[in-house]
């Protein structure tokens, strides 16, 4: 409710109405001070014809002079002096007129104020659908100049932005096929090389370049892919994943139950597969407790190892951030599975957090909203 008060169309209209309803009042103050204005003149009156001589033995009133003066009667409706003057009915004043006017400014206002706001309404939709998809449809360049102006400058950025991710693309695709090979052709030529202490020290590294390589051309495809909402079984993705886990003799077990919910399978499918395998390298057992609620699900992924300090926390979701201690490269990974989780549950409309494990360790929240 109050979002729909803060809009630009709210806000023109209540402008336009407290400017017209203290127009009106200062116009009936104006009215009760000063008097309301006099109506137009009214027809002249008629001649009055000269009064007789009264016939001889009567007074100026018709009666005789000897007579008894008659005393006045008691005051009629209208007083002693007759009926009393015409008073001016409500509806013969401006109060009619004024509250006429101000029903039909108000109306005018609301009017015009949906007028004006209908571009900045169409401008911020079409933002919205372009935020979720780039393929999305242009913005028809209708209505005045200004709002021509604007949906035919931002037609353009989309067409901009569509031509910069597909050239990413091409990069990475570039990227991909060009770096592989020679790392490949190395890892060929170290069998030629005698000294086998040095020969798994390079090995090492070429597998650390190519591991880092994946890690980045992942990284960089889950960022430009966008997938359309659909009804996903998140309970059954959390068991398949501790079943894949058990399968290669991992420790990993799913608790509770969770309803589907209408998300994006894939970046909810590397939200969670980036953390189990986060926490099963650096803690071994691991547990994904599921929590459904009216307005959101929460996902726990509950491990038992040397946990990070609070401090820290917020570091790990860098790209290629790397902790000392346990948490670190000789253990597996470059930094980009923390950063990956975090990037697909904002995309999910929904939260990462890390915590304390009652007990010891690393419990990753995840929050996902139901609407």
């Amino acid at each position: 409710m109050m979002r729909q008060a803060d809009t630009l169309f709210a806000r023109l209209f209540g402008v336009s109405v407290i400017a017209i309803v203290l127009a009106h009042l200062l116009a009936l103050l104006w009215f009760h001070y000063y008097g309301f204005p006099e109506g137009p003149p009214g027809p002249p009156p008629a001649p009055m014809a000269q009064p007789m001589a009264p016939p001889p033995g009567l007074n100026d009133r018709g009666v005789s002079a000897g007579a008894p003066a008659e005393r006045p009667g008691p005051p009629g409706p209208h007083g002693p002096m007759g009926p009393a003057p015409h008073e001016r009915h409500f509806f013969e004043g401006p109060t009619v007129p004024l509250v006429f006017q101000l029903i039909t400014l108000v109306v005018a206002a609301w009017w015009g104020a949906r007028y004006l706001s209908r571009p900045i309404r169409r401008l911020s939709e079409a933002a919205e659908r372009l935020s979720e998809d780039l393929d999305s449809p242009p913005m028809e360049e209708t209505g005045p100049i200004e709002a021509r102006t604007a949906a035919h400058t931002f037609n353009q950025m989309q067409q901009r932005i569509r031509e910069q991710v597909q050239q990413r693309a091409r990069m990475l695709g570039a990227v991909s096929h060009d770096l592989r090979t020679p790392l490949s052709r190395l890892k060929l030529r170290l069998e030629q090389v005698d000294d086998e202490k040095l020969q798994g020290q390079m090995r090492q590294d070429l597998d650390d370049m190519i591991g880092m390589l994946d890690a980045t051309l992942t990284y960089l495809h889950e960022r430009r892919t966008s997938e359309a909402l659909q009804w996903y079984d998140v309970q059954a993705l959390v068991e398949s994943l501790c079943e894949n886990a058990q399968d290669n003799s991992l420790p990993a077990e799913s608790r509770g139950s969770c309803a589907p919910i209408k998300t994006q399978p894939m970046a909810l499918r590397s939200c969670l597969s980036n953390l189990l395998d986060n926490a099963l390298r650096y803690a071994g057992h691991t547990i994904i407790e599921m929590v459904d609620g009216p307005a959101a699900v929460v996902i726990r992924v509950i491990d038992h190892g040397p946990g990070i300090s609070a401090e820290k926390r917020e570091a790990v979701f860098e790209p290629f951030f790397r902790l000392e201690g346990s948490r670190n490269r000789n253990s597996g990974g470059v930094g980009l599975g923390m950063t990956i989780a975090r990037e697909a549950a904002l995309r999910l409309g929904g939260s990462l957090v890390l915590e304390d494990t009652p007990g010891g360790g690393l419990t990753a929240v995840v929050r996902l909203p139901r609407e």
